[in-house]
C-alpha cells in the first residue's frame, strides 16, 4: 500500500522510528475521508437528536467493551503494557452510567447490535486474541481521538439534546486525566516505546488503517437496527410489550456513524 510505504519514511527518505508519526501518516487519506462526509459536518452543526444520543450510545458501548476485555486480558503483553492506562482512560462504566441514564437498569435488553459493530467487535476479539500489538493501533485511534474533542463533543451534544446537566454525557469526562494535551504526549511517548520487529509495526499501521475503515463501514452501514422500549417482560431481544421502536433508516444511520465522528472529530480539530 502506497500510504503505508510514503508513512514508513520521512522527507529525507529514511525510515521514521516515531510509531505514532507513522500511524497519523499512513491513516491521513483515511481520516480525511471519515472527516469530510456530511455526517462531520452534521455533527459539528449540532444537528444530533436524542433518539440518535442513544443508538449511538450502544455501538460505542460494544466496540469499547471488546477493546477494553481484550486489552485488560493482554494487559502484560510487552507491546500492550506501556499504552495500557484502564484508571485514566477506560470508557466502558462511563457508557454503562449513559445508558442506564437514558434506558434505565436494564439497557442490556434493548438493543440488536448491527453488522458493522459486529463486524469491528469481532476483529478486535480476533486480534487480542492472535495478534495482541495489533490492539495498539486501536486504543490509540479510539482513545486519543476520544480525549481531544471530548469536552467540546460533550458540549455541542449537551447544547443539542437541551440537556440541563451532565448526567447522561459521561462518555465525554475523563476525570482521571488532568491535562489531555500532557497526557497525550505521554501515551505517543509510551506508545513509540513499543519494541516491534519491523514485520509487526507494519502490521500495526495495516490495523490503524483497518481500524478507521471499521469505523467508516458502521458510519456507512445499511443493515437492519432495531432499539426497543419495553414494558416489564422481555424475552432475550425481542420485546413482548413494545413501546416503541427505532428502525434503520438515513437518520438512524447517521446516529450509529456517530461513532466514527466522537474520534475523527477531535483528532482533526486538536490533532492526535
Amino acid at each position: 500500500m502506497e500510504t503505508l510505504k510514503s508513512a514508513r519514511k520521512g522527507d529525507s527518505g529514511e525510515a521514521d522510528s516515531d510509531l505514532s508519526d507513522q500511524i497519523k501518516a499512513a491513516t491521513k487519506e483515511n481520516h480525511f475521508r471519515a472527516e469530510n462526509t456530511q455526517l462531520m459536518l452534521s455533527y459539528q452543526k449540532g444537528q444530533i437528536t436524542l433518539q440518535q444520543y442513544k443508538v449511538l450510545l450502544f455501538s460505542l458501548y460494544e466496540i469499547y467493551k471488546a477493546l477494553e476485555e481484550e486489552l485488560d486480558r493482554n494487559s502484560s503483553h510487552p507491546a500492550v503494557a506501556p499504552i495500557y492506562f484502564p484508571q485514566e482512560l477506560a470508557r466502558l462504566e462511563s457508557l454503562e452510567s449513559d445508558l442506564e441514564y437514558f434506558f434505565g437498569q436494564d439497557w442490556e435488553k434493548r438493543v440488536i447490535v448491527p453488522a458493522a459493530t459486529q463486524r469491528y467487535k469481532q476483529r478486535l476479539r480476533k486480534i487480542g486474541q492472535e495478534n495482541p500489538e495489533l490492539l495498539v493501533a486501536h486504543a490509540y485511534t479510539r482513545y486519543l481521538g476520544d480525549l481531544s474533542g471530548g469536552q467540546v463533543l460533550g458540549k455541542i451534544t449537551q447544547k443539542s439534546l437541551g440537556l440541563s446537566s451532565k448526567e447522561g454525557l459521561s462518555f465525554f469526562s475523563f476525570p482521571g486525566v488532568s491535562s489531555p494535551n500532557r497526557f497525550k504526549q505521554l501515551y505517543r511517548s509510551r506508545m513509540n516505546s513499543v519494541e516491534l520487529t519491523e514485520e509487526e509495526k507494519a502490521a500495526v499501521l495495516e490495523e490503524a488503517v483497518e481500524a478507521f475503515e471499521l469505523n467508516i463501514q458502521v458510519r456507512e452501514q445499511d443493515s437492519g437496527l432495531e432499539v426497543t422500549e419495553t414494558g416489564t417482560e422481555t424475552v432475550g431481544l425481542q420485546s413482548k410489550h413494545v413501546e416503541t421502536w427505532f428502525t434503520a433508516s438515513p437518520v438512524l444511520q447517521f446516529a450509529v456513524g456517530l461513532c466514527v465522528a466522537l474520534a475523527t472529530v477531535g483528532a482533526a480539530m486538536y490533532g492526535m
